[in-house]
């Protein structure tokens, strides 16, 4: 979720699992056990815990991009009733295993990526080089579009989208631009409003990466699922289970980090209540006090790779 939009359009489609040793050390992956990868995308991470929970391991993986379920089951498909894909969203997690026949789980793995394939179809509209339509919906059945908050938010609601999820420093000008040129209805005519309102380039970013983060994300629910999701993901291991969260960029890896340390303590009362009040008690040990982070071998051979942040926890 955090490569900028234009990286994966030049690379190979099949997609590229980022810290996938890590993540099998990570969640502690065991034969036998029984895993969750509540955002299968490809099914590299996947295929990834199956193997290494042969002979008799089972994972269900969930994804709310249709072809992503698509992918996935194919891929995992050697593996037989060992592995099982559905299509649905993680915040619907709780819900989805009890309905597989899932009691409870050894490890949840949370991929807040996107795959490659996603960016290079212009019928996504991803990729702000690629000409397609606004549209940036991981699940195709969602009602919001980005044309939808493009061309019908106010100026300082959009602005506002803009400087909270894609952290632009220049929201008001772009919003400002954006509004004057309405209606707009492909990327590259996005990507060009953002530009002229920016001055250009700057750095290596292209001047319009932050503003399509920002609408996908918003789009997407990205931040809210998230909230929703992790303590879902808690509930559905065993004692001894582990959470495993791969994030790529600051606003999700924040999210993360903070709810982890929250369930890691007994009483979460503020300093200043003389005695807890709020009868919180810890649910999680920290296994990561610092995020993984990708070796250089794998930025250089994933370039994708480079600002993933890897976040592990273990019920108690």
């Amino acid at each position: 979720m955090g490569e900028p939009a234009d990286l994966g359009a030049k690379r190979a489609d099949r997609h590229i699992p980022v810290l996938v040793q890590e993540v099998l050390e990570g969640l502690a992956v065991l034969p036998g056990g029984t895993y969750l990868d509540a955002t299968v995308g490809g099914g590299g991470h996947a295929a990834a815990i199956l193997q290494a929970s042969a002979p008799d391991g089972r994972l269900l993986g969930l994804d709310r991009d249709p072809e992503a379920v698509d992918r996935a089951a194919r891929r995992l498909s050697a593996f037989g009733e060992r592995a099982r894909v559905v299509h649905a969203s993680h915040t619907e997690l709780l819900a989805v295993l009890q309905r597989e026949g899932f009691s409870a789980v050894d490890g949840v793995l949370l991929d807040l990526g996107f795959s490659s394939w996603q960016i290079q179809d212009p019928r996504r509209g991803f990729a702000f080089s690629l000409e397609g339509p606004l549209d940036m919906r991981f699940d195709p059945g969602s009602e919001v579009t980005a044309a939808d908050l493009v061309n019908h938010l106010a100026e300082d609601d959009l602005a506002d989208l803009i400087f909270r999820y894609g952290e632009e420093s220049r929201s008001r000008a772009i919003a400002r631009a954006i509004v004057s040129a309405r209606p707009i209805g492909t990327t590259t005519d996005l990507a060009a409003v953002v530009s002229r309102a920016v001055g250009g380039r700057r750095g290596a970013l292209h001047p319009a990466t932050r503003t399509f983060q920002a609408l996908r994300i918003a789009v997407n629910r990205e931040l809210a699922s998230l909230e929703e999701t992790l303590p879902q993901a808690v509930r559905a291991l065993h004692p001894g289970g582990r959470l495993a969260v791969i994030a790529f960029h600051s606003l999700e890896d924040r999210i993360v980090k903070h709810f982890l340390r929250r369930e890691s303590r007994d009483c979460i009362c503020p300093p200043v209540y003389p005695v807890c009040r709020c009868d919180h008690k810890q649910t999680l040990r920290i296994v990561t006090p610092r995020p993984v982070v990708p070796a250089d071998a794998e930025v250089e051979a994933n370039p994708r790779s480079r600002s993933a942040k890897l976040r592990v926890a273990e019920t108690i």
